[in-house]
C-alpha cells in the first residue's frame, strides 16, 4: 500500500450510487431498511427502559438518521472534518442508547459506524473510528470472547471488501466517461477531417475555374476598352464560358464524390481524355478505392492534363493507372511539344503541383514530376 493511499478518500463516483444496477440499488435500499427496522424493534423491545429514556428515544432516532445522511452527503463532498464529527456524533448516540438501557440499537450503531467509517472515510481517519466503534461492541457484546473476536474481524473485513467494491465502481465509471470522451473527440475530428476535405474539393474546383475565368473576363474588359477586333473579344469571352462549364461540371462531379456517387475511377479517366486525344491504360486487378483516394487520382489526372494543354500544347498523353498489392498508381506523361521545357518545374513552382503533392501527401503518398525522355511526366503513388 502506498503512503497516499493512507490520506486519499474513495472517489466520489465509488461514494455516489452513480453506476449501481438495479439490483444493487435495490439492496442497499434493503440494507437500509432492514438497519432502520432493527434500530426501532431492539429499541422498542428493550425492557427496564423508563422515564425521559422513552420520551427522548424518537427524537434521538430521527437525530441519528439525520447525521447518517449527513454523513453521507460530507463524505460524497470529500470534507473531513465534518464527517468525522458526524460519525462521532453517531459513536456518541451509541454510548448514550448504551447507557440508557438501550443495548439493542447501540449494537446496531457500533457496526454501522465500524462498517462505514471504512467504506467512506481515508484509512487514516477510518481506522481510529472503526476501532473505537469496535471497541465498545466488544464491551457491549455479551457473546463469548471467541464469537465477538470472529464478529469484528467479520466487521472490518465487510468494510474493506465494500470500500474495494466501490472504489473498483468508480475505477469503471471512470474509464466509461474517458471512452466516451473519446469517442467524442474521434467523432469531431472526423467531422473536422470531413470539412477540410469538403473545402479542399470546394477550393480545388472552383479556385481554379472562378481565376481562369476572370483572367479571360479581364483580357476581354481591356480588349473593349482598346477597341480591339470584336473576334478577338469573342475568343475571350467564348473561352470564359467554356471554363464556367468546365467548372460547373467538375462541381457537380465533386458533389457526386461527397454523396458516394462516384463514377468508376477508370470511366473517370476515359471520360476526362476524350477531347484530348490521349490514351488510358488500367493495369492489375481493379478494386474499389476509398473516397479520399479516389478523389486524388481524379484531382491529380484533371490537373496533370490540364498542365500538358497550357505548357505542352499539341502534345500527346499517356495516361496509366495501375492497381498495386497496397498503393495505386497514376502517371501521366506527354510527348512534349514546341514549348520551352521548364514551365512546369520539379520543384513546383506551380500551384497546381504544390495542390497535386499535398493531396498525395495528405493521404501518405507521393507525387514525383519532372521531365522525362520526351516530355513532361507526373507520377502519384498513394495508399489503397
Amino acid at each position: 500500500m502506498t503512503p497516499g493511499a493512507w490520506t486519499s478518500w474513495p472517489s466520489r463516483e465509488a461514494l455516489s450510487r452513480e453506476g449501481l444496477t438495479r439490483a444493487r440499488r435495490l439492496l442497499a435500499r434493503v440494507v437500509r431498511v432492514v438497519a432502520l427496522t432493527a434500530l426501532v424493534w431492539t429499541a422498542a423491545a428493550e425492557r427496564g427502559v423508563h422515564g425521559w429514556a422513552v420520551a427522548l428515544a424518537p427524537v434521538a432516532l430521527i437525530a441519528c438518521g439525520a447525521a447518517a445522511w449527513g454523513f453521507f452527503r460530507t463524505t460524497l463532498e470529500h470534507l473531513l472534518w465534518p464527517s468525522v464529527g458526524l460519525l462521532a456524533l453517531l459513536l456518541g448516540a451509541a454510548f448514550a442508547a448504551e447507557q440508557a438501557g438501550f443495548r439493542g440499537p447501540a449494537l446496531v450503531l457500533w457496526c454501522g459506524c465500524a462498517v462505514t467509517a471504512l467504506e467512506r472515510l481515508p484509512l487514516v481517519a477510518a481506522i481510529p473510528l472503526t476501532a473505537g466503534a469496535l471497541t465498545g461492541f466488544a464491551v457491549l457484546n455479551n457473546d463469548a470472547w471467541f464469537t465477538t473476536a470472529v464478529t469484528t474481524i467479520g466487521l472490518c473485513l465487510a468494510g474493506y471488501v465494500l470500500r474495494l467494491d466501490a472504489e473498483a465502481r468508480g475505477s469503471a465509471q471512470r474509464l466509461l466517461r474517458q471512452e466516451r470522451a473519446a469517442r467524442a473527440a474521434e467523432a469531431e475530428s472526423a467531422a473536422l477531417a470531413e470539412r477540410a476535405r469538403i473545402a479542399r474539393e470546394i477550393h480545388d474546383v472552383l479556385a481554379h475555374s472562378l481565376s481562369a475565368q476572370l483572367v479571360h473576363l479581364e483580357a476581354a474588359r481591356l480588349l473593349i476598352e482598346r477597341g480591339a477586333d470584336l473576334d478577338q473579344i469573342h475568343e475571350r469571352v467564348v473561352a470564359a464560358r467554356g471554363m464556367a462549364r468546365d467548372g460547373l461540371t467538375e462541381t457537380r462531379q465533386a458533389l457526386s464524390a461527397l454523396r458516394g456517387e462516384m463514377t468508376p475511377l477508370e470511366d473517370f479517366l476515359r471520360e476526362l481524355v476524350v477531347t484530348d486525344g490521349a490514351t488510358v491504360s488500367v493495369e492489375g486487378v481493379r478494386r474499389p478505392l476509398s473516397v479520399e483516394a479516389s478523389q486524388t487520382v481524379r484531382r491529380v489526372a484533371q490537373e496533370a492534363l490540364t498542365n500538358v494543354r497550357k505548357h505542352a500544347p499539341g502534345a500527346t498523353a499517356q495516361v496509366r493507372l495501375e492497381y498495386g498489392a497496397a498503393e495505386v498508381t497514376l502517371e501521366v506523361r506527354d510527348s512534349g511539344s514546341a514549348a520551352p521545357a521548364g514551365e512546369l518545374t520539379v520543384s513546383g513552382s506551380g500551384y497546381g503541383l504544390l495542390g497535386m503533392r499535398e493531396r498525395a501527401e495528405l493521404l501518405g503518398g507521393t507525387l514525383v514530376a519532372g521531365p522525362c525522355e520526351e516530355g513532361f511526366a507526373v507520377k502519384l503513388k498513394v495508399p489503397a
